[in-house]
């Protein structure tokens, strides 16, 4: 019995060992992933069936019959990865319809390899015309009463008067302090501000002094979450473009490369358009994106209509190249409609949104944390199979919320490098705080508790009601895009602040980046020119050469015969530069700072 004792100890020893050695069992399911996930009752009748974990021909013998439509067959897809396949159908499902697939796969969620999905087509109205939001909506969506921005007027350049941004205005700047690069945004018009003729909106890149850099204008204005990234490892920029619809968009995501020039434009797969919360390319170059997606819904359970509707939260992954999704997670289905903190409304032609996702990143295993608005709570998710990992924050959290830890109405929630949450901690519309605030959550995922790190503030006491981000920087310090309010913000570790802007009045930012960014452009330099008996002056822009560190201007009498007559140093978007003498043709050289040549415009004649 003593030899069977200490066998049995030394076995528990050995356990003991090789857990310390290899680390403590993953939380995150090794098994076959398939999306739609067992079990999902809101599929779109467009869905294609993505497994995760097999070769392609494991799916041979998998058998999918629609309780309407019968049996299906698919054409299989790898996925580019070399990681999973897809049953791709040409013909849609019938929804709503209930939908049988049965494998021999060992699935996650499934019984013995087989399981069930449900269809549901998507409303006519889809998310609505865009028609005037009550009240309620209306706080979120308007400036807050007592800010004084700039007036709104945008800057007119003589060289490219076909541009024309909003103006930005810069109060604080501590050279030397700041991160190294430049700044990210995308101004939009604020829903219900006054109009402001002429200005534009669109992708922009500004310096720290708030001078435009690159600047875009496109087709309504309707751009979000500008900035740098990478594919193929190589830097591009990135925007969601498309149409919005009171907080949410139906849109697709473009991709430029470093001359500006189109890629590809990104699409949701399963007959979905991506709305504009989050564009995130991973190191897989798959792009994590978001789908609000209108579903008929009882919601007697709480207190609205049974013939009611609610906002299906979708986050898909898909891989850039094929289109093929990866992986697909709904709301519905893995958080309940009592977490929200939101009005249901009593009319039924107006979805409940009660889970408002709003940001996803990759957490440190590979996993992912998903960020819903109106259940202040971040989700962890296995990214294999879809299933829940843990709630942080709201009516379900698995985390005991200490101190003033509990967030609300919040926006982007990141995992930072030594291992906290950061959340941009919205706390408004309808206010729960008194101040809107960057927060950095300390977890504890043994004793599953959280407890508030550090959190930051602006000096002006800042509410923001919608949007807003908080970047951390290679250097460690902070850049906070302040959403609804316009302002953007770069913190010390210690929380100085040393840097601060805002867009002008009636125009805000969905977030805001410092990143370092090398802009090449393909066309060539602009330039104008005026002149008289004294003296010609020249306007010259590069619309973004980031490179570009001055300018030297060539004048002569025909354009055949030009010679340098002036220099002068970059003086923000438009350079001034006064040439001596009367000239009846100019062009202009950029230089960058060596002095060396970066390109030059065509002969124009000075006016």
């Amino acid at each position: 019995m003593r030899r069977i004792v200490l066998l049995i100890l030394s076995l528990l020893v050995c356990a003991a060992v090789a857990l310390a050695v290899l680390g403590a069992p993953s939380s995150a399911d090794d098994r076959v992933g398939v999306f739609p996930a067992p079990g999902t009752q809101t599929a779109s009748p467009r869905t294609e069936l993505s497994f995760r974990g097999v070769d392609a021909d494991d799916l041979d013998a998998v058998e999918v019959v629609g309780e309407r439509s019968g049996p299906r067959r698919g054409q299989v897809r790898e996925h580019a990865d070399g990681d999973g396949a897809s049953l791709v159908f040409a013909e849609p499902f019938e929804g709503p319809e209930d939908v049988t697939v049965r494998t021999e796969l060992d699935l996650a969620g499934a019984r013995e390899g087989d399981f069930r999905f449900a269809t549901v087509p998507r409303p006519e109205e889809g998310l609505g015309s865009g028609s005037p939001p009550p009240e309620r909506l209306l706080r979120q969506y308007t400036a807050q009463e007592g800010d004084q921005p700039p007036s709104g007027s945008a800057p007119t350049y003589r060289s490219r008067p076909d541009l024309r941004p909003p103006e930005v205005e810069i109060f604080e700047r501590s050279p030397g302090s700041t991160a190294p690069g430049l700044v990210f945004q995308a101004p939009k018009k604020v829903f219900g501000a006054p109009e402001q003729p002429g200005v534009q909106t669109g992708p922009m890149i500004l310096d720290s002094d708030g001078e435009p850099v690159w600047f875009a204008e496109l087709d309504g204005g309707n751009v979000a979450d500008f900035r740098a990234q990478e594919l193929d490892g190589e830097p591009v920029l990135t925007w969601w473009q498309g149409r919005t619809v009171l907080g949410s968009g139906e849109g697709e995501v473009a991709i430029l490369d470093d001359s500006y020039r189109p890629i590809t434009e990104v699409r949701a797969g399963n007959g979905y358009r991506f709305d504009f919360h989050e564009t995130l390319i991973t190191e897989d170059d798959t792009l994590l994106g978001l789908v609000y997606n209108p579903v008929d819904r009882d919601l007697s359970s709480v207190g609205g209509p049974r013939d009611g509707r609610a906002i299906d939260s979708i986050v898909q992954e898909v891989d850039i190249e094929t289109g093929r999704v990866l992986f697909e997670w709904h709301s519905l289905g893995n958080v309940a409609l009592e977490e929200s903190y939101t009005e249901v409304p009593e009319d039924r032609s107006k979805a409940f949104d009660y889970f408002h996702v709003n940001a996803i990143d990759v957490d440190d295993n590979g996993n992912l944390l998903i960020s819903g608005r109106d259940t202040w709570s971040a989700v962890k998710v296995d990214r294999q199979t879809g299933r829940t990992m843990w709630r942080l924050g709201g009516k379900r959290s698995d985390f005991a919320m200490e101190g003033e830890s509990q967030f609300a109405w919040q926006h982007d929630v990141r995992r930072t490098p030594d291992g906290d949450i950061r959340i941009f901690d919205n706390a408004a519309a309808p206010p729960v705080r008194e101040r809107s605030r960057v927060l950095d959550l300390e977890l504890d995922e043994e004793a599953m508790t959280a407890r508030v790190g550090r959190s930051i503030e602006h000096p002006e006491d800042l509410l923001s009601g919608t949007q807003g981000n908080a970047q951390r920087l290679p250097d460690g310090n902070v850049f906070v895009g302040w959403g609804s309010q316009g302002y953007f913000s770069e913190f010390a570790p210690d929380g100085r602040m040393l840097f601060d802007g805002r867009v002008a009045r009636g125009f805000d930012s969905y977030r805001a980046y410092r990143m370092p960014w090398d802009g090449r452009p393909v066309d060539a330099p602009a330039v104008a020119a005026q002149g008289d008996e004294e003296g010609t002056t020249v306007w010259a822009s590069w619309n973004g050469a980031t490179e570009l560190a001055g300018w030297e201007v060539l004048a002569g009498e025909t354009r055949d015969s030009l010679r340098p007559v002036a220099r002068a140093d970059r003086d923000g978007f438009e350079t001034q530069v006064e040439a001596p003498g009367r000239a009846r043709w100019v062009a202009v050289r950029a230089l960058d700072a060596r002095g060396d040549e970066l390109g030059a415009s065509e002969p124009v004649a000075v006016e």
